[in-house]
């Protein structure tokens, strides 16, 4: 593993530059290779420094001028493309990455007319950069795609931030209409964290506001208008942004009918995104600390479905809001919303489960993770209340983050869609006793005294539920894994039904050899996988319960990545008559170019909120591991032997191409 060098003065690193920039500067043509390797090793030692751009990008002209490009593919800057610059900086090996970063930053000076570079115009470096940045919209919107994640390199956050450094330095012009759209993009798939969406809208509202900002089409600029008015101004008496504290002021001197309509609007922005603003957490705590409580159904949007629920449980659901819901964690209100609309405070455990939310108190060690995460503001407690109830709201809009846990992830999202009395259950384990107990075959594991999993800190980039009940859940993962690794078959074979529930099917179903690693009876699988999900071949029977699967991640060019944990959802027809499998994907963003055309949807196929889809043929071809109930039915309708090939032949073509 790589040693960070977070924590590395920067004097010592900055004597060694300078004293390889000297001998790079007074080698010989011949000699030029050898130095340059030299420069770069100490310019990646540099860029991981929390102030390394900073000090590098000043001294990009005494590195080019020492011969830093000489000989490679960057010596010429007027032939070099954009659209190489992404995988150059996803693929390439450490010292290449380096050495892009010192061209980003060398375009850089010169889109701010810094330096003079010939065949780098002041005009086509904006451009350049602006293509880079259009190109690169994972990287700055943080969205963490599985292929991203497995081949992270060394240098992976240091480009990230200077992706980010780039941004803020030479604006949003020239990619504010992709920008928006990849917003909308990922908003429409309601994820739990919004705040790294919430950043890039406050860029493009600060863009639009500078001269000369504009959009090649109105509709992207009714898009923007919206993403802009329901964070800073969702309804008429904040349109201008006022701030807090003029905003309750306003409502304080606002009459009934105005105050409606508040409600009504910032229902309607929330709905609408899937932001919430902080002036709707202000109008919130307002209507109920002044008696108005009437019109807590109205802000928060309910269907006749949620008032009901509203109705049955209303002091809970105001104790709720008056912990959970505050400038902060705003985002709280969309969980509480649609926690009300599943209706699962109907369901005996779990109104008493969440007053004993309310009332637990933290344990040290909660507390220090949740702090570390997020700051003293609002209060630990807080933040846990509210990221239950942004758990509860929206199971399928957990994510990972940049951490190895799909497992986990995928189980809390199961537990909150499936069984969230076993989720509350779990948390109060933890937030009282530091510890989870959990059972594997009879046999007690307890995380405080299991050694670390594949997380080997605590997940800083996660909800607050995560960031409690991951480290736990990590642990008891990888001892499972532990228990079962002699047994010369696939883990989860045992782990899914013991982690997950009772309701996992014990029928396993695996496309490959553990012992080589290659296909094995792969149409027999395929198959089998129709038999058990398809409706046109298992008697029209739905998906009863989430069921954990695994997939083989592929990349864009259809290169196997790594295998990865998701949850199939449910199998249905989309709009067009298409047979899709709806599937959960804890990687933050779902919607992914897997390769040969399968590229997966978050919209426009049928998907509900949180839900990813691909054709069935195509999500088989990259299916490797999954679950049935083992019930067979008599209407069973076989499967034709010719779609059976086709599946087959997609698999050999990306994945599995070397495993014949």
């Amino acid at each position: 593993m790589t040693t960070s060098l977070q924590d590395e003065t920067l004097a010592p690193i900055l004597r060694s530059f300078d004293h390889v920039l000297s001998q790079l500067a007074t080698a010989s043509s011949a000699g030029k290779a050898t130095y340059q390797g030299r420069m770069l090793d100490t310019i990646k030692r540099l860029l991981k420094h929390p102030e390394g751009i900073a000090t590098l990008a000043p001294r990009v002209a005494e590195l080019e001028q020492a011969g830093i490009f000489d000989g490679t593919d960057w010596a010429v800057p007027s032939s070099l493309v954009p659209g190489m610059v992404g995988n150059t900086l996803r693929m390439a090996d450490a010292r290449t990455v380096a050495l892009e970063c010192v061209n980003l930053l060398r375009f850089l000076a010169a889109a701010r007319d810094d330096t003079t570079q010939p065949g780098v115009p002041t005009e086509h470096a904006r451009h350049f950069l602006a293509q880079v940045l259009a190109l690169n919209l994972d990287r700055i919107l943080g969205a963490h795609h599985e292929a991203a994640r497995v081949n992270a390199g060394e240098l992976d956050r240091a480009v990230d931030a200077l992706l980010k450094h780039i941004l803020a330095s030479v604006g949003t012009e020239g990619i504010l209409g992709q920008l928006v759209d990849e917003v909308w993009r990922i908003l429409r798939q309601r994820p739990i964290q919004v705040d790294h969406v919430k950043s890039m809208i406050l860029q493009i509202a600060l863009a639009m506001n500078e001269d000369g900002q504009s959009f090649s089409a109105s509709d992207t600029r009714l898009g923007a208008d919206r993403l802009i008015s329901a964070l800073f101004g969702p309804t008429e008496l904040c349109r201008e942004d006022p701030g807090l504290e003029a905003y309750r002021d306003r409502l304080g001197a606002a009459d009934a009918g105005t105050l409606q309509a508040e409600a009504t609007g910032m229902a309607r922005a929330m709905h609408d995104t899937g932001l919430v603003s902080d002036y709707h957490a202000a109008f919130l705590r307002f209507v109920l600390e002044c008696g108005q409580s009437h019109l807590v159904a109205d802000a928060l949007g309910l269907s006749s479905t949620g008032l009901d629920s509203l109705r049955c449980y209303q002091a809970l659901v105001q104790q709720l809001i008056a912990a959970a819901v505050r400038p902060g964690t705003a985002q709280a209100v969309l969980g509480i919303a649609l926690m009300l609309e599943r209706g699962i405070l109907y369901s005996p455990p779990i109104a008493p489960s969440l007053w004993r939310l309310l009332g637990s108190s933290l344990s040290p060690a909660t507390v220090a993770a949740l702090t570390a995460a997020f700051g003293p503001e609002p209060t630990p407690h807080q933040r846990l209340v509210a990221g239950a109830m942004m758990l509860l709201g929206q199971p399928l809009g957990i994510g990972q983050g940049n951490n190895p846990t799909c497992q986990a992830a995928r189980a809390l999202s199961m537990w909150a869609l499936n069984d969230p009395d076993y989720l509350l259950w779990q948390l109060a384990q933890v937030t009282s006793n530091d510890r989870l107990i959990m059972h594997f075959e009879g046999q007690a594991l307890d995380s405080a005294l299991l050694p670390g999993g594949l997380a080997l800190h605590t997940p800083l980039d996660a909800d607050p539920v995560s960031v409690v009940l991951v480290p736990h859940l990590d642990r008891i993962y990888a001892e499972m894994g532990r228990l079962v690794a002699g047994r010369g078959e696939d883990p989860h074979r045992w782990i899914n039904p013991e982690l997950h529930g009772w309701w996992v099917g014990r029928e396993f179903h695996i496309a490959v050899d553990i012992a080589t690693g290659k296909l094995q009876a792969h149409d027999r699988f395929i198959e089998d996988f129709h038999k058990a999900y398809h409706p046109f071949h298992n008697g029209n029977e739905p998906v009863i319960h989430p069921q954990p699967a695994g997939i083989a991640v592929t990349d864009s060019q259809g290169s196997f990545v790594g295998w990865h944990a998701i949850s199939i959802i449910r199998v249905a027809l989309d709009q067009s008559g298409e047979m899709r499998v709806y599937f959960f994907n804890p990687n933050n963003d779902s919607g992914q170019d897997w390769g040969h055309g399968i590229v997966v949807s978050t919209q426009g196929n049928g998907e509900r909120l949180g839900e990813a889809s691909l054709p069935f043929a195509q999500f088989t071809s990259r299916l490797y591991i999954f679950h049935d109930d083992g019930l067979k039915t008599v209407t069973e309708v076989p499967v034709d032997a010719a779609q059976i090939e086709i599946i087959h032949q997609m698999t050999l073509q990306s994945w599995a191409k070397d495993r014949q």
